[in-house]
């Protein structure tokens, strides 16, 4: 990118990459667990950068898989944050 002086929205997409996975990284120090929304929506961003880089390579059935990948990712987020809001964990007696 500096070389070449122009951001293209794939770049974008690659630096939010590395974002998710430093905060990833840097929530697992601090608590010791890994949420799992986190890769999943690292999953979703480099599904998008690969559907927005390659897409006129791409045939139409491979778009729409990405795209339903991409989809089932963000609805499996949802249901995981709808899953903790209306069933919590219960607190350990520790």
């Amino acid at each position: 990118m500096i070389q070449a002086r122009v951001v293209t929205l794939a770049d974008l997409l690659l630096s939010f990459i590395y974002l998710e996975v430093l905060a990833m990284v840097a929530i697992y120090l601090k608590s010791g667990k890994l949420p799992i929304h986190i890769p999943l929506y690292i999953a979703i961003v480099a599904l998008v950068r690969y559907l927005i880089r390659d897409m006129k390579d791409m045939y139409q059935w491979r778009m729409l898989a990405v795209a339903g990948a991409a989809l089932i990712l963000a609805l499996t987020v949802f249901a995981i944050r709808y899953g903790h809001v209306h069933f919590p964990y219960e607190k350990d007696a520790d």
